[in-house]
């Protein structure tokens, strides 16, 4: 029982409390600082009982609970990772119970590596003479080559078709059809449900077509994993989050309609649009604002690669791999909304996942004035805005040192541009917040909800910093956070101090977009922004064009993509023209294009898929990165492919192979071939495919595991993917049975740059 200062004071003789209320109170405060002690302690206490249960104990208690389980190989991953070992500890005894069976394999993995997880065992997919006393149905010799649907699974995790042997050995990725393999499929994409976003009309279809992502581009839906509540239960499709395929949609929607008409219950999987439903359906439209979704008994799913409507009695076809829909002759909606999950690796670039402590940084001061602005609110022009447009008109009408929070209340698109007239301007002392979030208590001032929430901005933003000459006050910032930036983002000439963009996607929508984020340069030294601090934190963003007078430069755990020019990228990181950018500062980033800046302050677990150049060398460093040649950089430390180059020279030179180890005593041909073998590959570099700027498996290890703690270079060291395949590669020798071996196979890294292509 914990007690407050008032508890506490009135246990004191009266007389005690009547001198001191008579002396000022200090036997009072002295009270009230022993209560707070004594609060303190007794949460001590409490946590150390929660400590004692896997299910409750503080984080760095997992090892040591593990330790008395005798949960061998249970590594530590650094701070900041998006899962833990808790699972994996916490399941440990029903492991060992059921010890070698494929449905405890495939726990292991999900708890071990946070990943979606199959099992299969290859032996029941072998073309064999079956025994007559263990018959496998299911398991014959010839497909049916009429059943589309299991066509489809071919070489799939969900395949059930029969192979013959394949001898080679599993475990280095190769066969995987033999009597010992046991596969772990396993899903890396992660699937983010984006609820009511605007579909964008496609300019090369039919009228009533629209594309489901804002920017009009063709992506795959992905499926709503359900989760599995038995350790018993062997995942399905629904279980885990893959490409939605168009044969099990259409079955179902068919076979909807059938028992619908002969009056039976439908079997709802993957369309479960009941009001008790304990599962939202794959995806739902909206029209005209309408709360209530189109009804599925009014939906076909089909191939939309041609544009192509089905001569159907149907409202809309919806083509899930494309990511595509189309309205029938007659239908003409004046706005579509849909509901839906799209894949990406991680939480970085705008996203309806939560981030709330994103906001917390940015709000360092109490918030003044706050607004909200979404397209159904019934707007009053004080606190309730239709537009963005009119809520930055009244956020330019306030006065200095204001802290000010747009908040975007909905996933809509807001068209024009936030630039003349409109253009944000941050007063000496201010401070902006313009986010994609919700706050319960509106319209009063509170803390915002960043989360379920991707506002689509159509067009520039623009921004103005302004100081009154002669003022002692510090100039403003900007922050924008979690919103889709469709054009670029522009800091116009004055006296801004600080830009940061959090969670943000800015001039992606084209692979040769001119422009992400830009500083206009300026002949007067009073109005070149000399202030600013440019800062990209979890952020997607196109080239970054910036004069060398501003003050620095920071990326965090983002991606820079600049436009391909001649067969290679351009500039990611300049000055206009091509000359040298101001100091910047890059951690964990990856970088597709080159860099030209006058000071590289630091560069730390980054990928700079082209040449970095600084121009002052003697100052800063880069160290865990990957730097390709043709660059000028500080002194390095462990940055590849110099480390594997020097390796091989101090290999060759101990077997006597060449005179000195030293990279240039390398052979011209052994420099070259490693050179070619260690730089990065990825799955796919176009924005708006579902495993973009994600390292390939087939990519090098320095690379994938180049990192200061064991994880790859680039943007998604966040993951600690390679930490996540180790614990459990480590694990599997402990739960095989004798004579098994397993393999671990990536899925989303068959989905190459040319899998849309293919669709099509």
């Amino acid at each position: 029982m914990s007690y407050s200062t008032d508890e506490l004071y009135e246990l004191l003789p009266a007389i005690y409390r009547i001198r001191d209320a008579e002396e000022g109170g200090s036997l009072r405060a002295l009270v009230a600082v022993l209560a707070e002690e004594a609060q303190v302690l007794e949460e001590d206490v409490a946590q150390l009982y929660e400590n004692w249960f896997i299910e409750t104990c503080q984080p760095w208690v997992v090892p040591y609970i593990g330790d008395l389980l005798s949960v061998r190989d249970l590594y530590v991953v650094a701070a900041g990772a998006t899962f833990s070992q808790r699972a994996r500890v916490a399941n440990t005894l029903a492991f060992r119970r059921r010890k070698g069976t494929a449905t405890m394999l495939e726990q292991l993995a999900r708890d071990t590596t946070g990943w979606p997880a199959r099992a299969v065992e290859f032996f029941e997919l072998l073309a064999t003479t079956q025994h007559f006393n263990h018959v496998r149905l299911h398991n014959t010799r010839t497909p049916d080559l009429r059943d589309t649907d299991r066509l489809e699974l071919l070489d799939t995790a969900f395949d059930t078709i029969a192979h013959t042997a394949d001898v080679r050995r599993i475990a280095r990725g190769r066969g995987w059809h033999n009597i010992p393999n046991v596969g772990l499929f396993l899903w890396r994409l992660q699937a983010y449900p984006v609820p009511r976003s605007q579909a964008r009309p496609a300019p090369d279809g039919p009228a009533g077509a629209y594309r489901f992502h804002p920017y009009g581009l063709d992506g795959p839906l992905f499926n709503r994993p359900r989760t599995e509540t038995e350790i018993t239960h062997l995942a399905e499709e629904v279980n885990v989050p893959g490409v939605l395929r168009r044969r099990p949609l259409h079955d179902e929607l068919e076979a909807r309609r059938e028992a619908l008409a002969e009056g039976r219950t439908p079997n709802y999987l993957y369309f479960d649009d009941r009001a008790d439903a304990e599962h939202p359906p794959a995806f739902a439209l909206f029209l005209d604002g309408s709360d209530t979704p189109i009804s599925f008994d009014e939906v076909a799913v089909c191939n939309l690669a041609a544009w192509r409507v089905p001569e159907v009695p149907i409202t809309v076809a919806i083509d899930p791999v494309l990511g595509r829909l189309v309205f029938q002759a007659g239908v003409n909606p004046t706005r579509v909304e849909v509901s839906y999950a799209y894949g990406f690796p991680g939480d970085v670039g705008s996203g309806p996942y939560n981030r709330r402590t994103s906001i917390e940084e940015a709000l360092t001061r109490e918030v003044t004035w706050q607004v909200a602005v979404g397209q159904d609110l019934a707007a009053d022009g004080v606190t309730l805005f239709n537009t963005i447009t009119d809520a930055v008109a009244a956020w330019n009408a306030q006065p200095a040192s204001t802290v000010g929070v747009i908040a975007i209340v909905d996933n809509g698109t807001y068209a024009g541009s936030l630039t003349g007239a409109a253009e944000i301007e941050i007063d000496e002392g201010s401070l902006l917040l313009i986010v994609a979030a919700e706050w319960p208590d509106r319209p009063a001032i509170g803390p915002v909800e960043p989360d379920e929430r991707r506002a689509h901005l159509l067009g520039d933003v623009a921004v103005r910093g302004a100081v009154a000459p002669g003022s002692e006050q510090l100039p403003g910032t900007l922050v924008l956070d979690g919103l889709l930036i469709e054009g670029a983002v522009i800091v116009r000439v004055g006296a801004l101090g600080g830009l940061r963009l959090a969670h943000t996607t800015v001039g992606m929508q084209d692979p040769d977009a001119p422009l992400g984020l830009a500083v206009t340069p300026s002949v007067n030294a009073a109005l070149q922004n000399r202030e600013l601090t440019l800062e990209l934190d979890h952020s997607l963003c196109g080239p970054i064009v910036v004069p060398e007078a501003i003050r620095a430069v920071r990326l965090l755990d983002s991606v820079v993509q600049a436009p391909r020019v001649d067969g290679s990228r351009g500039p990611a990181l300049a000055a206009a023209g091509g000359g040298a950018g101001p100091p910047a500062t890059i951690e964990r980033c990856t970088l597709l294009g080159s860099v030209h800046v006058r000071e590289l302050t630091l560069g730390s677990e980054t990928i700079f898929s082209e040449p970095a150049v600084a121009d002052r060398t003697q100052i800063g460093c880069v160290r865990f990165s990957y730097v390709p040649g043709g660059s000028r950089t500080p002194r390095r430390f462990r940055c590849q492919p110099t480390l594997a180059l020097q390796q091989r020279a101090n290999e060759m030179a101990q077997a006597g192979a060449i005179a000195e180890a030293s990279i240039q005593a390398l052979p011209a041909s052994e420099r070259d071939a490693i050179e070619a073998r260690v730089q990065p590959t990825f799955t796919a570099t176009r924005y708006g495919h579902p495993a973009c700027t994600q390292l390939s498996r087939a990519c090098a290890r320095e690379i994938r595991t180049g990192a200061e703690d064991g994880s790859e270079m680039g943007v998604w060291s966040l993951l600690k993917q390679p930490q996540r395949l180790a614990n459990l590669e480590a694990s599997l020798d402990d739960y095989l049975r004798f004579g098994l071996e397993a393999g671990l196979i990536l899925v989303n890294d068959r989905l190459q740059d040319d899998f849309l292509e293919e669709a099509i």
